[in-house]
Order: C-alpha cells, then structure tokens, then sequence
C-alpha cells in the first residue's frame, strides 16, 4: 500500500498509481469527504486505456493518517505538491472536483506549473460559496451556520438527506443505485470528524472575490491550461 509524506509535518498520505508508469500523467484531488474512490469510474478506464492515473486520500481521508491539524488550504496544497514531487510526475493533468479545484489553484500558485500542463476545475468552489460583499450571490451565512450544525450533530442522516444533490437520485433516467449510493456515502464517513468539518472549514471560509478582482489576467501566459465545470452542491 503506497504512502508520501507530507512535505509539511510527515504525516502519511495514501494515494493509488494505477496504468502504466509511462503513461500520460492524471492526478486526480477529490471533493471535501470521500477519498481517491471517488474517481473509480473515471480512473480505471484511464488507466486501461494507458493513462497513469494518480489518486491522493486527502489528510483524515481514506487510509491516510488520522491527524488533528493541517485542515488549511496551504497545507492541503502543499500535500498535493509533495505527491507530484515524490513521484516525480511530469506534463501532469490536475483534476480536482469541489473543494479539490481550491487545492489545485492554491499548489499552483504557491509552487508554480512546472510539472502541470493542464487543470480540470470540476464543479468549482472559487472564488468562495458564502454571501459576503463580493459575493452578493453566495449562500445566506446563516443557511451555511444551521447546516454546519446538523453535520455536526448527525453525520449519516446529512449524507442521507444530500443524496439528491449529490446523485441527481430523483432525475428522470438517474442509473445510480441505492447500493452505490451507501457505497459512497460510507467513504465519506471513514474520513475523521475533524478532518470533514475541517475541509468543510475550507470551503465555507474561501473568498477570493477581491484578489481575483485585483490580479485579474495579471499572469494568464504563465498558467497552464484549464477546463472549468459548474459548482457543486457540497
């Protein structure tokens, strides 16, 4: 079973590396709860079809370690940094889904794109979700406050209760089982307490409405290619 560490405090970080090593290189950074099983059905594919797919359980995550601190978007960036340095990746495609795009632009722009060719910013959260002045169209602060306590209070019944916007379960044609639905839901609640509300500290705390505003286009040669998608649910 594979293991880094992270760059920042050595806590150990699992990832998977499925295809051939001389594949083109896809790294693959999940949304705030489940690990890299997430992406199995975009990863095997990949993987058959002779692309390198790299998947990284997130701190408290997965079968990383159990750890009380770095729930920081810096120290989350750095992490993955520290994978594609430890694996020496090269021309990678970084795809990040939710809070998984946050980290992929703070490792860009706090380690730069040379081992980054291209991003896949899936359901994007930036530059923030939570109404503010920027902001004018985010979620009402106090909506964000009663959610955070019913995560807090009953984890299980709030994946419950979010299957439809995470899985569509309702939609006319949706091929999604029940059975694969409380597959997914039970990886999200193997990562830690700590780590969920930790991460989900990131999302709801991210405003970077104004910066943008300020650096807009500032260096737009030097970034690497990017998809962009709609933002998620949660």
């Amino acid at each position: 079973m594979p293991y880094d560490e992270s760059p920042v405090d050595s806590t150990r970080l699992h990832y998977v590396d499925h295809g051939p090593a001389s594949g083109t290189v896809a790294v693959f950074v999940a949304s705030a709860y489940p690990g890299h099983e997430m992406w199995e059905h975009r990863m095997l594919p990949l993987a058959e079809a002779g692309y390198r797919c790299v998947g990284l359980d997130r701190r408290g995550h997965g079968r990383s370690d159990d750890v009380w601190s770095g729930y920081d978007l810096d120290t989350l960036a750095d992490d993955l940094q520290g994978l594609l340095d430890h694996l020496d990746l090269r021309e990678v495609t970084l795809i990040g889904y939710s809070v998984g795009t946050a980290e992929v632009v703070r490792c860009l722009t706090r380690h730069g794109s040379d081992r980054v060719a291209r991003v896949a910013l899936v359901c994007g959260v930036s530059p923030g979700i939570i109404r503010s002045e920027h902001l004018p169209g985010g979620v009402d602060p106090l909506v964000a406050r009663a959610d955070e306590e019913f995560f807090r209070r009953d984890r299980p019944a709030w994946f419950t209760r979010s299957a439809d916007a995470f899985f569509a379960v309702s939609s006319a044609g949706n091929e999604v089982s029940d059975a694969y639905v409380r597959h997914l839901f039970d990886r999200c609640l193997a990562a830690t307490p700590r780590a969920s509300t930790g991460v989900r500290s990131v999302v709801t705390g991210l405003d970077l409405s104004g910066a943008r505003r300020g650096r807009a286009g500032a260096r737009r040669a030097r970034h690497p290619r990017h998809l962009r998608a709609p933002r998620p649910h949660g």
